[in-house]
């Protein structure tokens, strides 16, 4: 991990504490996080003084704000350890492995990467709704607390938890978009936000997100079957030069336990467009060009896409939306 990696990684996890509402939203997100060398007496390979930046924005001292930054930087690929010294610095200690684990881990667990026990024992009854906005969400939520260990039952019970997303106008055809761009249009808005029109859902372009979600997934696919034609798989054997796609699957289980905590399928949808984007952006380097034979960094690379593959298609499904391979 380059420091202009780390930068981005710290970065990203200042976001993700606004977004979930860990540090005030109305705290001012930098452009940029500075990381060095620890200065004389510092730890680790690299140190940042961010938590020192935000603490005035935050409003809280600057320790609080470096022990949120902690917990959303201690699993992030390429970091060791995170230790806070002083007033707030956070002091980074790297590992060059990390990024295989990572991908390993996706593999491994496939579909149910980033599931976890965060409200494991809790249970949860929500009231069936009869407004078919809420009936989407209320069934998203659903499944994303149950993917965090969490049992859920929708019933209609009178005390059972309401959800009143903004409902969609009488005129609103949710059959006439078909099951997926329906569950799309009505959850990838906020629930503060109207749903989203046709137009936005059904064009086959990447400018509709969940197109761009479902043909990243479909370009996975593809590779996978395209290298298999070459005669080579998939085996993360050295490292890939992919920051952003890294991220983003590494975000990926803190994604859905914020998104299940605060029942807010939004969340995810919008986690698995940046995931599509950073994709996309990387797909071309996958295959072998030309003459050239497959190699090591083909097959780490194609290992990696099959991992974002995995991640667009685990996420579609706790939306309740389908990843076909071929589109």
């Amino acid at each position: 991990m380059t420091p202009a990696d780390l930068s981005l990684t710290v970065l990203h996890a200042v976001r993700r504490a606004v977004g979930d509402g860990a540090l005030r939203a109305e705290t001012a997100v930098p452009e940029r996080v500075k990381v060095e060398r620890p200065r004389p007496g510092g730890r680790g390979d690299y140190a940042t003084s961010a938590a020192l930046q935000l603490a005035g924005p935050a409003g809280m001292p600057a320790r609080r704000v470096a022990e949120i930054l902690q917990a959303r930087l201690a699993q992030a690929p390429g970091i060791a350890a995170v230790e806070i010294t002083g007033p707030g610095f956070l002091n980074f200690t790297l590992r060059g492995d990390s990024h295989a684990q990572l991908v390993a881990r996706v593999r491994e667990q496939g579909w149910r990467y980033g599931h976890g026990r965060a409200l494991d024992g809790q249970v949860l009854h929500y009231r069936e709704p009869r407004e078919a906005r809420a009936a989407v969400v209320v069934r998203a939520v659903a499944r994303l607390q149950s993917a965090q260990g969490a049992r859920t039952r929708i019933t209609d019970a009178a005390d059972g938890i309401r959800l009143t997303p903004v409902p969609v106008p009488v005129t609103y055809d949710v059959d006439a978009l078909g099951p997926d761009a329906a569950h799309w249009a009505l959850l990838r808005p906020a629930a503060h936000d109207r749903a989203l029109a046709a137009d936005d859902v059904l064009p086959q372009t990447e400018a509709n997100g969940l197109f761009a979600v479902r043909y990243a997934h479909a370009r996975a696919a593809a590779l996978l079957r395209n290298a298999a034609q070459l005669g080579f798989g998939a085996a993360y054997e050295q490292d890939v030069d992919a920051p952003r796609l890294l991220t983003a699957i590494g975000d990926h289980p803190a994604v859905l336990e914020a998104a299940a905590r605060h029942r807010a399928p939004d969340r995810v949808a919008r986690h698995l467009e940046a995931t599509a984007d950073a994709f996309l952006g990387f797909q071309h380097t996958v295959l072998p060009v030309g003459d050239e034979k497959p190699s090591a960094a083909h097959r780490s690379r194609l290992a990696l896409a099959e991992a974002a593959g995995t991640v667009l298609a685990g996420g579609l499904a706790l939306l309740g939306i389908s990843a076909p391979d071929y589109l």
